[in-house]
């Protein structure tokens, strides 16, 4: 029978591992509050000169391009993707890539909800890509950069044509802000606060293109569109959703705290800094598994391997020979003892994601907690390996 490991001495500082709402910022604490634009209007001077703080910085640290305008939206990346999906598709024909949860729910979207005929899916099983190459670039895209439950993400920006007739509409959230997003191959960008910024939920981005707004000026859907999602007046883009004037009502608390992260973003280098410390993240637990007899990435291809949401699958040959239901069992009960021991906490996978685990590794979790982390997975894999085992 296998014997549990004995317990490592030391624990991270900071177990907070989810892949969101994630860590936050090195340092923060409820003080960083303090001078919220609380109890005023969010149109008055100073509550529109906050979010417009907001806008700026966060399109200077990404290099958005100059022409390309960026908004804050309602109901976090979700709300920002539904604007997108709702507002824009039905001109053309579609392809919609999937490889994971969330990719599925914006196929549903066009399909059940939208009902776009000239739809097509291109998919693939978590842990691979589907096919780049046989994306028509006549059509519209949807896609995600970073599959957040399978720690799947594209390489790169080269299979997107420059050339393109349709809109490139991608789903960024748990990219932004840690990968390099080549602005010019997307027409659209979403993401959210409460991923690698470690910002609060609720609140959501939509970066355009010119093209994209040529698109939202000169086509108007056939279905009615929510308040919420309209982006123009008399086909015209509504401009001052992107200069501070939101759509609905934000929360001030939430647009300090996103301010805070910029700031600290900025003072470790702007994205250049804010890359290095996920890809070191990556880097530390790719050293580990390469080591590893028991766990393995469940991104097949290292070039896939995502740098925030890493996912990670079981290997050792008990895992495997058990059935799935038992397989569940045992990466919850993994999940809830490293939560026990205050090691860390929310990573277990995503509900739908194959058994495993999945540790956030963004911008604003230090190198030292990871590699701190990593004996304590050998430790509790061990001891829940070992208790089922007895119970057969």
């Amino acid at each position: 029978m296998s014997k549990p490991l004995s317990p490592p001495s030391s624990k991270p500082a900071s177990p907070f591992f989810s892949s969101g709402p994630c860590s936050k910022r090195p340092g923060w604490s409820v003080s960083q509050l303090e001078n919220a634009c609380v109890g005023r209007s969010h149109r008055s001077k100073d509550g529109k000169a906050k979010i417009s703080d907001v806008i700026e910085r966060s399109k200077k640290i990404l290099g958005v391009p100059a022409d390309y305008r960026l908004g804050i939206v309602p109901a976090s990346d979700t709300g920002a993707v539904e604007m997108a999906l709702w507002s824009l598709l039905g001109s053309r024909p579609l392809d919609i890539l999937a490889w994971e949860s969330f990719g599925q729910e914006w196929v549903k979207d066009v399909t059940d909800e939208l009902k776009l005929p000239d739809t097509r899916l291109i998919k693939a099983p978590y842990g691979s890509l589907p096919d780049l190459s046989s994306v028509d670039f006549s059509h519209d895209v949807v896609f995600l950069w970073n599959g957040t439950t399978s720690g799947v993400r594209v390489p790169n920006g080269d299979w997107i044509k420059d050339d393109r007739e349709g809109l490139t509409i991608c789903d960024a959230t748990s990219a932004v802000f840690a990968m390099d997003i080549p602005w010019s191959k997307l027409d659209v960008v979403t993401y959210s606060w409460q991923k690698v910024l470690g910002g609060e939920a609720q609140h959501g981005v939509i970066v355009l293109s010119p093209r994209a707004v040529e698109r939202l000026e000169s086509y108007k859907p056939a279905w009615p569109l929510p308040k919420l999602f309209r982006m123009t007046q008399k086909g015209k883009l509504i401009e001052g959703i992107f200069k501070g004037d939101t759509i609905n009502t934000p929360s001030m608390l939430c647009v300090e705290d996103a301010l805070d992260s910029l700031i600290w973003a900025e003072s470790i280098g702007g994205l250049p800094g804010l890359i290095n410390r996920s890809e070191a993240n990556l880097k530390a637990i790719a050293q580990w598994v390469e080591s590893s007899d028991w766990a393995d990435f469940l991104a097949e291809t290292p070039e896939t391997r995502s740098c925030t949401s890493i996912c990670l699958k079981i290997v050792d040959s008990w895992f495997t020979s058990q059935t799935p239901e038992a397989q569940a069992k045992c990466a919850s009960e993994l999940a809830k003892l490293l939560e026990k021991e205050k090691v860390a906490y929310d990573i277990a996978p995503y509900r739908a994601a194959p058994p495993g685990l999945r540790i956030w590794g963004g911008a604003t979790v230090e190198t030292a907690d990871i590699e701190a982390l990593l004996p304590w997975l050998d430790w509790a894999y061990s001891t829940v390996k070992a208790e089922l085992m007895s119970l057969v």
